[in-house]
């Protein structure tokens, strides 16, 4: 028996996954999550042997949830439901060592089987989502990347440098490089382009 927490936001979808999942395999689901918040509650306390999660929730999302319950699970093993997979979006859940990808429009069938597969140790990225992961054209690098996410969220270049543990010329010399790569004149300009164009 696979034990299972779903968390997604959408309530129609996470009820329909919850009640037919067990139909299709051998699984068992402890919780469901409507938030990331809920998310981490959950998965920390029933401790399942899958996570099944949404990546795009509001307020804490599917990512910021997987890096929170990496820091106490480092070994949890972590299915995410994604309608949009965006590279710089799936760079980053790849480094947080999600296991599997999966299309949330997959037949309940085919997430059980996924499940399953995830449970035995091994890794199952859908096709059409891994398709979209080679469309890769970010030309920057991980710490501009990290400035500018940083930047988005309102903080200030001092701010950054404590949060990165970095000086702050360096983070200003990153900003710098990410505003000449994004042809923008205003480190918040940069920020929003990268944002629009899915590389943070």
């Amino acid at each position: 028996m696979t034990t299972i927490v779903i968390a997604d936001d959408e309530a129609l979808l996470r009820k329909a996954l919850a009640a037919l999942l067990p139909l299709e395999g051998d699984i068992s689901v402890r919780a469901e999550a409507e938030d990331g918040e809920d998310a981490i509650r959950a998965t920390l306390r029933y401790q399942p042997d899958v996570l099944v999660i949404d990546l795009e929730m509001p307020g804490v999302d599917g990512l910021s949830a997987v890096a929170a319950i990496r820091k106490v699970l480092p070994d949890q093993v972590i299915l995410m439901l994604t309608r949009h997979a965006r590279p710089g979006v799936l760079r980053r859940a790849l480094k947080l060592g999600v296991q599997g990808f999966v299309s949330k429009s997959a037949e309940p069938a085919h997430i059980a089987s996924v499940i399953a597969t995830l449970h035995e140790g091994r890794r199952w990225i859908d096709p059409d989502v891994s398709a979209l992961a080679l469309i890769d054209d970010c030309p920057l690098t991980d710490r501009e990347i990290d400035v500018l996410r940083a930047t988005a969220d309102g903080y200030s270049a001092v701010d950054i440098a404590g949060q990165l543990h970095l000086a702050e010329g360096t983070v200003r010399n990153y900003l710098s490089n990410a505003m000449r790569k994004t042809q923008t004149q205003t480190r918040h300009e940069a920020a929003r382009y990268a944002r629009e164009h899915d590389w943070l």
